[in-house]
């Protein structure tokens, strides 16, 4: 770690308070550069918080154009400090300032979609589930660029399947596996919560499946073998049909609503890779110009997120 001192940064506004850490709005004094500032307080009897351990040894690895940049890990007897890339805002805060409406146009949303996709692909074909995608812990820059940040809760993985904590992903983004209680999830976990958008605003781990059901189906042994082992799992579910994601995305293509079916199957074995979702038609016009560093956003009808899903 380097041992450089916390004063070659000049602190600025908070930007964010999380769990453990606090985010600040930073300037390098030396070359004028903006950065983030993520202080994480260090208690002497219990020395660095494992989640920040973690944090940094996997952020050290992921270096990607989708992926938030670490410059520098300071450490002083009381704190540590992560030196971050400095990011414009998240996505919900970019939501925010597109007015009541939150709507993002569909070259946008194609556009957001397809660089969280390749994040989320460099992050599994790492060995790295992040565990906790959300709107704001997806970066945008005033470029346009969207990065995956905050990898605190992220885990690496190998062969065989670890088990896992299931109190992971913030509720609105947890994959039905985790809900009803496997411990033994996959990179699928990270591909529903992208998916999902939130489609699905629960209160409660049981108003979150009711949610889930009431738009995608209850699932039964028939549907899902093997479901009725999970430990939150009840054969009383009430039972739901179906429904089809057009009603609820009125403005996507047939291409999009294909690719959104294919993220949030309800069985996780079921459900699209990062990988092949980068692979998938709706993304044609990016696959065709993958020399360009960020997507261009062209006038292609892509799907829009509907008013009050954030």
């Amino acid at each position: 770690m380097d041992r450089r001192n916390p004063s070659s940064f000049q602190q600025l506004e908070k930007l964010g308070e999380g769990t453990y850490a606090t985010v600040f709005k930073g300037r390098n004094r030396q070359t004028g550069e903006l950065v983030a500032l993520k202080e994480i307080p260090l208690d002497s009897e219990e020395g660095t918080p494992s989640t920040a351990i973690g944090e940094i040894s996997l952020m050290k690895e992921l270096k990607h154009e989708n992926i938030v940049f670490l410059y520098d890990v300071i450490h002083t007897e009381n704190k540590l400090m992560l030196v971050f890339e400095y990011m414009d805002k998240d996505l919900k805060k970019y939501m925010d300032a597109r007015g009541d409406r939150r709507q993002l146009d569909p070259p946008t949303i194609k556009s957001f979609m397809y660089q969280m996709l390749r994040g989320i692909a460099f992050c599994h074909e790492n060995r790295v589930l992040h565990r906790d995608l959300k709107p704001q812990n997806l970066l945008i820059n005033n470029k346009g660029q969207l990065k995956l940040g905050d990898f605190g809760l992220a885990r690496a993985f190998g062969i065989p399947v670890n088990t896992f904590s299931n109190e992971v992903v913030t509720l609105w983004y947890r994959a039905l596996d985790v809900l009803l209680g496997s411990r033994t999830y996959n990179t699928s976990i990270d591909i529903w919560s992208a998916g999902c958008s939130p489609l699905f605003a629960g209160t409660t781990n049981e108003d979150q499946l009711q949610k889930i059901f009431r738009l995608m189906g209850t699932p039964s042994e028939r549907t899902w073998p093997g479901i009725s082992q999970l430990p939150e799992y009840k054969p009383n579910f009430q039972v739901y049909a179906t429904q089809d994601l057009r009603h609820i995305f009125p403005q996507v293509d047939t291409m999009g609503l294909h690719l959104l079916n294919s993220m949030l199957q309800l069985r996780p074995d079921m459900r699209i890779s990062a990988k092949g979702a980068l692979q998938h038609p709706w993304f044609a016009e990016y696959q065709q110009q993958r020399q360009s560093q960020v997507p261009q956003l062209s006038g292609q009808t892509g799907f829009q997120v509907p008013a009050g899903v954030y």
